[in-house]
């Protein structure tokens, strides 16, 4: 398996830290809007597929995956050109325009959710793969590794990874200094400023973790955004009370968060403010917090990367 990608995107670090392959090719997003950089943008557009070629030329892939966004495009496309089967996948509930562009020339859609208008035989409803450092660890060893206490309610606030503003902040106001203990994920963007206002032990505030999946055991409520750090809550039965990026393409973290909402294990506010009684009503009302585990739990998709996976080789077998 090898990976291709932009060399100034976050991939071109981590995936040669994780021991694969990576070739590299020039692309960006195009803006949505008349300015300066459009020009760049279309001639690394029109250059990309020409590149992608010549990497699928050197690497002889039996199938290619797509993760969705710009850097997916041109290498589905270039794919289709030398009759290669291509797959695209989906973490939204809204096809974004990346991969509206790029169905054509490929095989099968992976969908995090039911999208209308969307059906078999290409399209298919997986979910979204959860990575393996997310898998929740057993809540005792989970709190002991963040130093939060054995005992009571742990409240999660996990915004993304870049920060979430507007819920750092209400989260910080709302239980800053009293409420449940508190371990509060703020992204890099905001932690300086965040960390000297906490004011009691029980809350733990931290830029980020690479260890989610104890952060997931650790907590029985998450205030969270409603991108794909939704699926892992699933995953772990954690309850969430979900304040949806509001100015996400096509509001798609607030449909994201329907289907949670609509399986009983979430609720979702478009205002931060409105969160805080949200959270204290729920952490005062155990076996509520108990049937939400549960309809979170059957929401989740955990096989997900197992379908796509086994899919990708029946693509890569029809080949042959």
């Amino acid at each position: 398996m090898t990976f291709a990608g932009s060399p100034d995107r976050v991939e071109a670090r981590l995936v040669p830290e994780a021991e694969f392959a990576f070739d590299t090719f020039e692309i960006s997003g195009l803006p949505r809007r008349l300015n300066p950089a459009l020009p760049k943008a279309l001639v690394r557009a029109g250059r990309a597929p020409v590149e992608c070629v010549r990497i699928l030329r050197a690497r002889r892939p039996h199938v290619v995956l797509g993760a969705g966004g710009y850097v997916a495009g041109p290498m589905v496309l270039a794919a289709w050109t030398q009759r290669v089967p291509a797959a695209l996948t989906e973490a939204d509930a809204r096809l974004g325009l990346a991969n509206r562009l790029g169905t054509p020339f490929a095989r099968r859609v992976f969908l995090a959710y039911e999208i209308p208008g969307r059906r078999a035989p290409k399209y298919r409803v997986v979910g979204r793969p959860i990575p393996s450092r997310s898998r929740p660890v057993p809540r005792d060893e989970a709190r002991a590794r963040f130093g939060l206490p054995p005992d009571g309610l742990v409240l999660g606030v996990f915004g993304a990874l870049a920060g979430a503003h507007a819920l750092n902040e209400a989260a910080l106001e709302a239980f800053g200094a009293e409420g449940p203990a508190v371990l509060h994920l703020s992204g890099e963007r905001d932690y300086e400023v965040l960390r000297g206002r906490v004011s009691r032990p029980d809350y733990v505030l931290l830029p980020s973790t690479d260890e989610f999946g104890a952060a997931l055991g650790a907590v029985e409520l998450a205030l969270s955004r409603a991108g794909g750090t939704i699926w892992e809550l699933a995953a772990a039965g954690v309850p969430a009370v979900l304040v949806p990026y509001p100015h996400a393409t096509g509001d798609h973290q607030w449909l994201n968060a329907q289907h949670f909402v609509t399986s009983g294990g979430a609720v979702a506010v478009r205002d931060p403010s409105a969160a805080q009684p949200l959270v204290r009503e729920l952490l005062a009302d155990p076996p509520r917090l108990g049937r939400m585990r549960e309809a979170m739990l059957a929401a989740a998709r955990p096989d997900a990367a197992e379908r796509i996976a086994e899919e990708l080789m029946e693509l890569a077998a029809a080949r042959r």
